[in-house]
């Protein structure tokens, strides 16, 4: 297991898009993070039954989004290339039928290679089943089972880069962020995410590392974009869904300390925290993902990112053409914006992306280089996700305040009683991981299973 003692990035100014310590190459040719950014387009069906009796209608929009995409791609020129395929549920229940098309899209990349020299990558994202127990089993059981023969399926046909995002403490952290419980949430982060990451990118890794590819990254998707969503429909205060995102920086980065190399997922918005602690570079997303989800992090999101994703787009007809096409052209004219800077000015292009975003979110903060790197800082001070969990929501607590009292961020009238009353909460934060387990037992006791977490 590695362990992040300093940061890979202390300078603020050196948090930047396009570039990273520790490069990654994989799939043709493509190397990123040595100072472009690359789109990374990513699609999915539209409305339709996924079954054997629909499976070649769902192949057609596979082959079909391919063809349009790589068009796109050819027309415009892109240095480079990624393709996410993230599986739906019914694919990694039959990792065959993820495979399937795993192989399908890598020819469609192998062929754009060959006929233009364009360097690419396939990301495939498998579908982590295991909470369809409940309480989820996680580490045993038919659906730990699938979800790890998916991956091993989809390494054998093609894939170049293996990501999920998993779900382990997302049974406790759901019922915490509904109370704004901070010790739950830091419990449910820091201590049975952590530990979940940690023991999932083991199996992963391996996998990685037989078929000789990209153990890519995680992501806290279902846990700080869920707080972020919500937040977003004003169902609790964005200053907690900020801190929700600081605190889901350790889980996340237990997948680099377990060997995984990047790029982390495009949904990942604790990115540039794991890139300033451990190097690698990051995918993410922002206005581009609007056909997927709102959020208030839509230029900001741009700064440190070195694949630039739309999220997901499903496979319908719009004026001009297919939407997979569309948003293939939206990343790559985005990327040229990137690219371009980068050979002039970019720290003026980042500021302005930060800048644009900053004053009205205190989401945003989160992601601002300064704030970052503090919030980074503080983690590597800390061994162990339970304490870099709580030192991580406590920097990003003071940015916000301070933020707040100069005026830098704007915080909604009817969210200051609540951020006035976080001191308290965080007090009342258990200062060992053992007291902070037995909270959890005690409170959440009948929504996990310790043994799942190895405990």
């Amino acid at each position: 297991m590695k362990t992040y003692k300093s940061l890979s990035i202390s300078n603020p100014d050196e948090l930047v898009f396009g570039i990273s310590p520790h490069t990654v190459s994989c799939g043709n040719g493509l190397v990123i993070g040595a100072g472009q950014v690359f789109p990374e387009i990513n699609f999915t069906l539209p409305t339709l039954l996924i079954n054997e009796a629909n499976w070649q209608s769902v192949i057609s929009h596979y082959h079909e989004i391919c063809e349009a995409v790589i068009k796109r791609s050819t027309v415009l020129q892109v240095p480079g290339l990624v393709i996410e395929f993230e599986q739906l549920p019914d694919m990694s229940m039959n990792p065959e039928w993820g495979a399937e098309i795993t192989c399908l899209i890598k020819q469609h990349l192998d062929e754009l290679y060959a006929a233009t020299g364009i360097p690419n990558a396939l990301r495939v994202t498998v579908v982590d089943l295991r909470d369809t127990d409940q309480p989820p089993l996680l580490r045993t059981g038919e659906s730990c089972a699938k979800t790890l023969e998916a991956f091993r399926l989809s390494a054998q046909a093609g894939a170049d880069i293996l990501s999920i995002e998993s779900v382990g403490g997302k049974e406790v952290h759901d019922q915490a962020l509904l109370y704004a419980d901070l010790t739950g949430i830091i419990g449910s982060l820091g201590i049975l995410a952590y530990r979940d990451v940690g023991w999932l990118w083991g199996q992963i890794t391996a996998i990685a590392d037989e078929y000789k590819i990209i153990a890519g990254g995680d992501t806290a998707c279902g846990f700080s974009n869920t707080a972020m969503q919500l937040a977003g429909q004003g169902m609790l205060p964005s200053s907690l869904a900020a801190l929700d995102r600081a605190a889901s920086a350790p889980r996340s980065l237990a997948a680099f300390e377990h060997g995984a190399v990047g790029p982390s997922k495009d949904c990942a918005y604790e990115g540039p925290i794991i890139k300033a602690i451990a190097g690698v570079p990051i995918s993410m997303e922002g206005r581009s993902s609007c056909c997927a989800h709102f959020s208030p992090l839509g230029n900001i999101a741009g700064a440190a990112a070195d694949l630039w994703s739309n999220e997901s787009v499903q496979n319908i007809n719009l004026l001009s053409g297919s939407a997979p096409e569309a948003f293939m052209e939206l990343l790559a004219y985005d990327c040229r914006l990137f690219n371009t800077a980068s050979k002039s000015n970019p720290l003026a292009f980042r500021n302005l992306m930060v800048d644009s975003d900053l004053p009205y979110s205190p989401e945003a903060l989160i992601l601002e280089p300064k704030t970052v790197i503090h919030i980074a800082s503080e983690i590597v001070k800390q061994t162990g996700g339970y304490l870099q969990t709580k030192a991580a929501v406590q920097a990003a607590y003071e940015a916000i305040l301070s933020a707040q009292n100069n005026g830098r961020v704007q915080i909604k009238t009817a969210e200051k009683v609540w951020l006035d009353s976080v001191a308290l909460s965080l007090s009342a934060v258990p200062d060992k991981e053992g007291d902070a387990l037995e909270y959890l037992l005690a409170t959440y006791g009948s929504f996990f299973t310790p043994a799942a977490y190895g405990l």
